[in-house]
């Protein structure tokens, strides 16, 4: 008579490739959903359907005078050689310090049929703010200092 206590190794090779076929299935669904394509303005009124469909980064100079903030949500347009984009933000975080006009701004999501951008995700920096500081006057030299 066979022991109850023990356990058929074919059950126990069938539940470990259950439980890996549900690990590898969802690393595989959980990477796909996340993946996001840099795209400019102009790329991205020209993939037609395709737009529609992925998650997407959009990258451009905030157009000055178009920032209007509600809480943590803003909309705004993007200006890329010419060509603009309407982005509309509703993310869980108000828009960074350095989101102004004419600033750099990544806005991360979907691009709708309505032709507007939704984003989720938004990163900005100020270009002005790593400049070098201009002077009005040529730099002093060190002899021209010392007074005899």
């Amino acid at each position: 008579m066979a022991d109850p206590t023990h356990k058929s190794p074919i059950r126990i090779i069938a539940a470990a490739v259950i439980i890996l076929a549900t690990v590898a299935y969802l690393s595989f669904t959980g990477g796909r959903d996340n993946k996001s394509y840099y795209v400019t303005i102009g790329e991205l009124q020209g993939m037609g359907n395709k737009a529609y469909v992925r998650h997407l980064r959009v990258a451009g100079n905030v157009a000055p005078g178009s920032i209007h903030r509600v809480g943590t949500n803003a909309t705004f347009q993007l200006l890329e050689q010419g060509r603009t984009l309407t982005v509309n933000y509703q993310g869980t975080e108000p828009p960074p310090d350095t989101f102004k006009d004419n600033s750099q701004a990544l806005a991360v999501g979907t691009y709708g049929h309505d032709g507007v951008f939704h984003a989720t995700q938004l990163q900005a920096k100020c270009a002005s703010k790593y400049a070098p500081a201009k002077t009005a006057s040529a730099p002093t030299t060190t002899a021209a200092l010392i007074t005899h």
